[in-house]
């Protein structure tokens, strides 16, 4: 794994990469990824703000998890960049009780490109997401989706915007948000947008808020498990 302590950029080359951000600083990260497969493992340890540039050229496909293992607020901008017939998926891992605000734009610029947000969280705290996909060109496929468990204390807020611009024809954006909600005082508030200036695409979005079935709760506890491994 390498130890990142500065402002770094990263050329990737090989097809699986670790990376582990340790700084007392702000910090921005660059990757870029040339025609090839890869997929990359970055772990933040500590670091004040961090920025995170992604550029994926023509027939690259790369994979991103970023696990957020920081001990305090930590505030993120992301930018991803996709051409053409590039594929990028990114996903975010949000299970430690500090809050966080993350701000992630992705922009599909030529045909073929396709683009991948993915956050799986476990809200303890203050958890603020925006999340912005836009399609700028024909043929290119946008997806959003959202998993989220909220716990006593939790405030998760999520901004889901897909755009779709006028002139990228035969595209399409989705997008797909799940939220349990176990524990009173918590809130959860999630904003499905879909911003659609051509007609010859295809959108959707689905959203689900809720609380675990009590029916199913009282029957795994006639099971012999108590409440909180059931949850």
């Amino acid at each position: 794994m390498e130890m990142i302590h500065v402002d770094t950029d990263i050329q990737l080359h090989d097809s699986f990469s670790q990376f582990e951000i340790d700084t007392e600083c702000d910090i921005e990260l660059t990757f870029s990824a040339d025609a090839g497969e890869y997929e990359v493992f970055v772990r933040i340890k500590n670091c004040g703000k961090l920025r995170i540039r992604t550029f994926a050229y023509a027939n690259a496909q790369v994979k991103y998890l970023f696990w957020n293992d920081n001990e305090h607020m930590i505030e993120i901008d992301e930018t991803h960049e996709v051409l053409r017939n590039a594929n990028v998926e990114v996903a975010h891992c949000e299970v430690n009780p500090y809050p966080v605000k993350r701000n992630t734009y992705m922009a599909l610029r030529e045909p073929g490109a396709y683009g991948h947000l993915v956050s799986s969280s476990l809200v303890a705290s203050d958890k603020n997401y925006k999340q912005n996909i836009v399609n700028f060109a024909q043929r290119t496929l946008a997806n959003i989706d959202n998993f989220a468990v909220v716990l006593n204390g939790g405030k998760l807020y999520i901004d889901a915007i897909g755009k779709i611009v006028k002139g990228a024809s035969r595209s399409e954006s989705h997008q797909k948000s799940r939220v349990m909600c176990f524990d009173d005082g918590q809130s959860s508030t999630v904003i499905p947008e879909l911003l659609i200036d051509e007609n010859d695409v295809q959108a959707s979005h689905a959203l689900t808020i809720g609380r675990i079935d009590r029916e199913q709760l009282y029957y795994l506890q006639s099971r012999g498990l108590d409440q909180r491994q059931c949850t």
